[in-house]
């Protein structure tokens, strides 16, 4: 199976049919919400549909719930049609990682759909023409009238990136050559920093060649289970960005590690100088006054969101670091600081022209001074903390992150 994403509809379901042009066995199976649920049409090369139902509500945020509905389909042709290749196309705001995380947790009779379904791989469609619109729209998607649910409160550009940051192939549609901006050389590059781990395939216009785009889309086995979301990769010492301080095609990403804890009082001071001009950061940090957690950083669209997103080694007994995965417990071994441990900063800024030394110098500021670090952990818990209460400690290593500490910055000309 290949799921195929994308927030543009229209680009996305090009792709789709140029697939099936190509492979007369090929399956699409398209799911696209509806005011009162959801109707899912199967297609093959054929204009007529194979077969087409639908569905009701199945919760307030399909988001989440949608792609649970989709595995007694997907169980269904892999029994009738076994050995063949499906196109998985979900609705436009549905995000890739739901389908992975659905896929992941689903038992068919006692029996992993895993030993039924082989994810090939996911890849996002972007549409040139509003990529960059949507990386800048922090509009909820309510507010735009094309949320999955009443319970959805996710922003456009949040659904931007989660698309664009999960997948395993990007297809830029369109091309734009009028020397701004939104030039395709500085969108395939903008594409670049953002997911620098996703090959790119870019279609210029409406004549594809189907049977090239088929080769280079399908049967890549370009997927890896074992590859954590977005957020938790430094952790798990994976890639979460490429520090390029001098701009390609005006792009700028620039990455800040370092281990001394942040000061709360003057990190929260900082947030918006810190995130002025920035099209998208991501990573993870530690506070000075909560050592024990590792708390995500995640901004998008102007937006930023602080979670628990779990604990260091350091504060776990070590008798339950089994619990942590082998990439987190190996990527802690590596990095261990005497004094420290396990406990770090991986920040990861990208976009337009940014001044990364002014950047670093404000992050710089506002760790921790070596007089306050003389001071010791027990003077550090008593700091002043605008973050105060907005972590719970998670109880044990899987515990899933939850929106804590949100905060909208006003976009810079």
């Amino acid at each position: 199976m290949t799921v195929l994403s994308g927030l543009w509809s229209r680009a996305t379901y090009a792709v789709a049919r140029a697939l099936l042009a190509a492979d007369p066995s090929l399956l699409l199976v398209r799911y696209d919400l509806t005011g009162t649920g959801y109707i899912r049409r199967v297609r093959s090369a054929d204009p007529d549909p194979v077969d087409e139902q639908r569905g009701g509500l199945l919760d307030s945020d399909m988001s989440r719930t949608l792609p649970g509905a989709f595995m007694p389909d997907l169980v269904q042709l892999a029994r009738t049609r076994p050995h063949h290749h499906v196109v998985l196309m979900p609705p436009a705001v549905v995000e890739p990682e739901a389908v992975a995380a659905a896929c992941a947790g689903c038992l068919v009779d006692g029996v992993p759909l895993s030993d039924l379904i082989r994810v090939d791989s996911y890849v996002t469609v972007v549409h040139g023409d509003y990529l960059l619109d949507g990386l800048n729209n922090g509009s909820d998607l309510a507010t735009l009238g094309i949320q999955a649910g009443e319970d959805d409160h996710r922003s456009l550009a949040d659904v931007v990136v989660r698309q664009i940051e999960y997948a395993d192939t990007l297809v830029l549609w369109g091309s734009r050559t009028d020397g701004g901006p939104f030039d395709t050389a500085h969108l395939r590059a903008l594409l670049r920093h953002l997911a620098p781990w996703a090959a790119q395939l870019h279609l210029a216009d409406d004549l594809i060649d189907a049977t090239d785009l088929a080769q280079r889309l399908l049967d890549t086995r370009r997927h890896r289970w074992d590859v954590p979301d977005t957020l938790a990769r430094g952790l798990e010492g994976f890639t979460l960005g490429v520090h390029e301080p001098h701009p390609s095609s005006d792009v700028v990403t620039a990455v800040f590690r370092a281990c001394r804890p942040f000061h709360p009082q003057r990190l929260h001071e900082m947030l918006w100088a810190v995130n002025a001009g920035v099209l998208r950061s991501r990573g993870h940090l530690w506070l000075a006054s909560q050592p024990d957690v590792v708390i995500s950083w995640d901004l998008a669209g102007g937006g930023l969101a602080m979670r628990t997103l779990t604990r260091w080694l350091a504060d776990t007994p070590e008798e339950q670091w089994h619990q942590f995965s082998d990439h987190r417990r190996l990527a802690a071994s590596v990095e261990w600081h005497p004094y420290y441990d396990d406990r770090h900063h991986y920040l990861v800024f990208i976009g337009i022209d940014l001044n990364t030394a002014d950047l670093h110098r404000t992050l710089t500021h506002c760790l921790l001074t070596d007089a306050e670090l003389a001071d010791g952990e027990a003077t550090w818990r008593g700091y002043t903390d605008p973050f105060a209460g907005c972590f719970a400690l998670p109880t044990q290593p899987p515990t899933a992150p939850r929106p804590d500490f949100h905060e909208t910055h006003p976009r810079q000309p």
